[in-house]
């Protein structure tokens, strides 16, 4: 109940003051206004705003205010630390847009250029830029203020430094983004070069001053904000952030991602006017300024960013994770480039149908599928190679970094995504060839393009048929491999169960050892006699009966044995336990001969399966994102 009344008072709060912040804009922006139509109409809806919304913000915010005063809960709460960034992020960023808008109105002024031409702002006035920074600055200071006395006034810091890192990396992402596309601008300039009427023109200097003011808006905001994220390095907390390690992988993803899309694109330009493509030189140095004008930062971010990731990664001191963490990487990567020399070699496929069995002549059509597809090719299948045949070695060796290798969830998902993809297009794929060989014998009348057609059909039905049987053929070796790893495991990890005397207690158990953890040594023991030091075992199942009140010989022996202790469930009279059931036991006996974290249910496991899809699809949606923009740069 306190998060959801925490929920609605902030949340009220936030909206009301932006309408107060954004009204008060209006309000002056319409007293300096040299325009004097529509002024009273502006006027008058920016007072509406102000009237309704300072009541309405001053209720919520002192009442939060109040609260937190007297509950220290209330204080350190997560939705206080997100309440108070995200104002800050909501001044702050208007604050630099708005500076970016006037910087660029007064490059573009001086180069003799309308304003109208600006990235940002083209039909503001300088009032209205300096009224938005006036206004958008005090209430960020006031919450700067109010933020630093909570820090200050905190006794537990995790949940303020968790949001206060996300509002960090969010500026430096916002920061990145500028100057990435200004750099972008730039060299779509410079490639204006050959071309004076471009070059001196209207459009080519917009470029340029465009490109310049979110490089000078941009480059130090990022290296100021990047610099505070590396400085808060040496904190633990902050040295093993997943978030970090989002961002860089983010970044690295998404600059590597980029940079072969646009090297495709290049390589389709450059083998178009290898097969004779007729172009001069000013036409194909336009075909490839889109390309390189993207591709150059990017490639800048991906190489500088990539670095930072594997040094993340490397500082993990655990070997399993580090493995894991890389794992991740190089399967989308890999993904990315299986499906991209999938394309090209199914393409280059159906150009040679094409060429053989119609009367196509070489032209304008079959140069441009014939690019493509070599492009498509020479792009993806050096990606995948390179990162798929290091996964597939470190997966065959015979080490515990190859055992979770052969077992991580992000190599079954690729495997199980190809595999997948495999079934469907084949079965796609047969049915085109299906339906062409029926259609002929019903109309007993072969079209012009039948051959072609089931040609086609059928090079597709083989390319995934080999997909398919690939991947299969990989994920049964890896299952006999994982089985035989773990039944190795198993048989030198002897277990011993101490028998309390209830008969029914050491039936349930043996059975669900046997169905659970069959290979498992299981050795009975009774509670009464003694148990020699030396007797062999790993681990040890007791119940809480035993655990509460143990003989004298078996408490003495469990003080010294160093090994795994598993309490099962069947408490005495009067305790109330949340124990666990002897199915329960039995897997956390197997978790524990197979050398992995004991979990009462898969129930975890399989919830951070669906939080890792998750934030898989975020990130592609992210990267998607990013890709649209940039090309509609």
């Amino acid at each position: 109940m306190r998060s959801i009344r925490g929920i609605y008072f902030y949340a009220v709060a936030f909206i009301s003051l932006e309408v107060v912040m954004w009204g008060v804009i209006g309000l002056l922006r319409g007293i300096f206004s040299s325009q004097l139509v529509d002024t009273g109409d502006a006027l008058a809806r920016a007072l509406s705003l102000i009237v309704v919304g300072v009541p309405i913000f001053l209720f919520h915010w002192l009442w939060s205010q109040r609260a937190a005063a007297k509950d220290e809960e209330e204080r350190s709460a997560g939705l206080r630390a997100i309440f108070l960034y995200a104002v800050l992020l909501a001044t702050l960023v208007p604050v630099v847009q708005n500076t970016l808008a006037l910087i660029n109105r007064l490059i573009l002024g001086a180069a003799n250029i309308s304003t109208s031409r600006a990235f940002l702002g083209g039909f503001q006035t300088w009032q209205d830029n300096l009224i938005a920074i006036l206004i958008n600055s005090v209430i960020a200071l006031y919450f700067w203020n109010i933020l630093t006395g909570v820090w200050k006034s905190l006794t537990n810091f995790d949940t303020f430094a968790d949001v206060r890192r996300l509002y960090r990396y969010i500026w430096v992402l916002y920061a990145l983004f500028m100057v990435v596309f200004g750099a972008q601008q730039i060299l779509r300039y410079i490639f204006y070069l050959p071309l004076p009427k471009y070059l001196l023109g209207d459009l080519g200097r917009g470029l340029f001053a465009n490109g310049l003011a979110l490089l000078l808006i941009g480059t130090p905001l990022w290296a100021y904000t990047w610099r505070i994220c590396q400085n808060a390095l040496p904190a633990a907390a902050e040295k093993a952030s997943n978030l970090r390690l989002g961002v860089l992988y983010l970044l690295s993803l998404g600059g590597v991602i980029i940079v072969l899309s646009t090297s495709g694109a290049l390589l389709n330009v450059i083998l178009g006017w290898v097969f004779g493509e007729a172009m001069d030189v000013f036409e194909f140095i336009q075909e490839i300024r889109g390309p390189i004008s993207l591709g150059v930062p990017l490639a800048a971010v991906w190489v500088y960013h990539s670095g930072w990731l594997k040094h993340q990664i490397q500082s993990d001191s655990d070997g399993i994770r580090r493995a894991a963490k890389q794992r991740l990487f190089s399967y989308i990567l890999s993904g990315l480039g299986l499906a991209a020399a999938f394309i090209g070699v199914a393409m280059v496929f159906s150009f040679s149908i094409e060429l053989l069995t119609s009367t196509a002549i070489w032209g304008d059509s079959l140069r441009t599928r014939l690019t493509a597809a070599l492009s498509s090719l020479i792009v993806g299948l050096p990606v995948w190679l390179l990162n798929w045949w290091p996964m597939q070695e470190q997966a065959t060796t015979e080490n515990e970094i190859g055992d979770h290798a052969r077992r991580s969830a992000i190599r079954r998902i690729y495997l199980y995504l190809a595999l997948f993809i495999g079934v469907i297009g084949g079965m796609v794929s047969a049915v085109g060839l299906v339906f062409q060989l029926v259609d002929a014998l019903l109309s007993r009348d072969l079209p012009g393009d039948f051959w072609p057609n089931l040609f086609d059909a059928a090079q597709l039905f083989l390319l995934f048929s080999v997909l398919l049987i690939y991947h299969l053929s990989v994920i049964r070796h890896d299952n006999t491999r994982a089985g035989q790893t773990l039944e190795t495991r198993q048989r030198k990890f002897p277990i011993m169960l101490i028998d309390s005397g209830d008969d029914n207690f050491v039936k349930l158990v043996t059975e669900a050892m046997g169905k659970h953890a069959a290979d498992v040594p299981l050795i009975v023991q009774a509670a009464n006699k003694s148990i020699a030091k030396d007797a062999g075992v790993q681990a040890v199942l007791l119940q809480t009966s035993l655990v509460l009140d143990p003989p004298e010989s078996l408490r003495k022996w469990l003080k010294s044995f160093s090994g795994e202790k598993i309490v099962v469930g069947a408490a005495g009279s009067g305790w109330v336990m949340s124990a666990l059931t002897p199915d329960q036991a039995a897997q956390s006996a197997r978790q524990v001969a197979e050398g992995e974290e004991v979990r009462l249910s898969q129930t975890s496991s399989i919830w951070r399966l669906v939080q890792i899809v998750a934030v898989a699809i975020l990130g592609l949606q992210i990267l998607l994102i990013l890709m649209i923009i940039g090309f509609n740069f």
